[in-house]
């Protein structure tokens, strides 16, 4: 066998993670890798989880493996399930969180991320939490950036074939994320991978063996494969690729549990049939739900406009959560905070006795700015939005400077940027959520003098305007 070195070219140039040389040798028509990574820690070194005391309803046994469990691994699982769509198969995981309690050698969990954007939303953060989640139990994470696999296009959920990004495109968006990632997961604990490291290597050859070990007919078992074809529209021959090299990276990886949204169900049980067909043991499974937005409604998603961006200002963030409904309030807590499960159910004891909902939203809100902005930005937030509350102005506000006097209201507050339009800021007058200097303007024919005029739509847009 003839050995490669290859380094890691895309993230050595964008500079993120550390140099590693990895040995990959090309078989016939596989790829095997060999690392020379630190034996990690025993994984169960941190059992304390909040969640340990109270082993969660979902985790009371469900085969002969799981009754004779230790309360660690019992505890672990527990922890896994939290919020989880599906665990498969769970029998597996048992087993394998007890021969790793047994070893001492901790679990790999693989998570793919395709760079398709350059910014995370909490939409995102569900499974990285989870993952984190994990990390905190001593299992090695690995966040892997598909590089290889966005040049092609992820088909998941797609009606049409999703545009292919340029490698310029995805390394830009890739600097953006790990930033952004290492807010959830602790970085310098993680194996950051790359699947451009051994899918490029792989080859026209490899690619041509490894499509033999799929079929056609299973590919199209694929829902949203079948519902294109059945209507008619197009289905490239590249996109069948994709299932097919996000699961090998499992193999390359090897894996012992993937995660994901309820919409890659189908990429993750392709990573177990391939493990199988490389003989290796198969990973599990573990689906996450998608998060609503903040309509409570539909998915977050930027196209709906009902997303909070992980690294939107703190007092954006905190008042964007006190906005939901008290309903959704609880799914969130359920997936986005780090709250032990006993502690939400006494939460929510509270609130049916009595307790103001918007007090626990409050403490929603604190925990969710925090993470990402930090205690005082947190404590910063909550006094903003308290402030705005009682009709206060912020301490810090934009400044803008605009010329034409007299200025219409409606032309004012497009040029602000504090309305779309002309016709939407018309809009906002006509329901009374535009004041200036505190007095509520109800004129749409109004004109600003020269002057400077704090100016206010809704509850959390304002700008000091200077007009000439």
């Amino acid at each position: 066998m003839r050995p490669y070195r290859i380094g890691f070219g895309l993230a050595q140039a964008i500079g993120r993670i550390p140099a590693r040389i990895w040995t990959v040798g090309l078989h016939g028509q596989e790829l095997e890798i060999v690392s020379a990574d630190v034996k990690n820690q025993p994984f169960f070194a941190s059992m304390n989880h909040p969640d340990s005391a109270a082993i969660s309803e979902k985790a009371s046994a469900h085969s002969p493996a799981e009754a004779e469990a230790s309360d660690a691994v019992r505890a672990a699982l527990a922890v896994t399930l939290r919020g989880c769509e599906e665990l498969l198969p769970r029998a597996d995981w048992v087993r394998k969180l007890q021969r790793s309690e047994a070893t001492g050698t901790p679990l790999r969990i693989k998570f793919g991320m395709d760079p398709t954007a350059p910014d995370l939303h909490l939409g995102h953060t569900v499974v990285l939490n989870k993952m984190r989640q994990l990390q905190d139990l001593g299992h090695r994470v690995i966040p892997l950036i598909g590089d290889f696999t966005t040049m092609i296009g992820d088909p998941s959920g797609r009606n049409s074939t999703r545009p292919a990004l340029t490698r310029e495109q995805i390394e830009s968006n890739a600097k953006t994320y790990f930033e952004q990632v290492g807010l959830v997961i602790k970085l310098d604990n993680a194996e950051v991978r790359w699947n451009s490291e051994w899918s490029d290597p792989l080859g026209a050859r490899g690619i041509i063996g490894l499509a033999s070990r799929y079929t056609v007919a299973r590919m199209m078992e694929r829902d949203d494969f079948t519902k294109r074809y059945k209507a008619g529209t197009a289905i490239s021959v590249h996109e069948f690729l994709y299932p097919l090299m996000q699961g090998y990276d499992s193999v390359a990886l090897k894996s012992d549990l993937e995660l994901g949204g309820t919409d890659q169900k189908f990429n993750l049980l392709m990573g177990r049939h391939l493990q199988e067909e490389y003989g290796q043991e198969p990973q599990c499974i573990l689906t996450m739900p998608l998060l609503e937005g903040l309509d409570g409604v539909d998915k977050m998603s930027k196209s709906k406009n009902n997303t909070i961006g992980i690294t939107e200002p703190a007092n954006t963030m905190f008042a964007k959560v006190l906005s939901i409904s008290d309903e959704l309030m609880w799914r969130w807590y359920t997936l986005l905070s780090f709250r032990a499960e006993s502690e939400i159910a006494d939460l929510k004891a509270q609130v049916l006795g009595g307790r103001n909902p918007k007090e626990v939203k409050v403490m929603l809100a604190r925990e969710i700015t925090e993470r990402f902005h930090g205690a005082s930005a947190a404590d910063a937030a909550e006094q903003d939005f308290a402030n705005r509350a009682r009709g206060g102005i912020p301490d810090v506000i934009p400044e803008v400077s605009l010329a034409g006097a007299p200025l219409g209201i409606a032309a004012l507050l497009k040029a602000a940027g504090l309305a779309p339009s002309a016709s939407e800021a018309n809009r906002l007058i006509e329901g009374g959520g535009v004041r200036v200097d505190g007095s509520v303007i109800s004129d749409k024919a109004l004109k600003l003098p020269a002057g400077t005029f704090v100016v206010q739509v809704g509850k959390r847009k304002f700008a000091r305007v200077s007009l000439s």
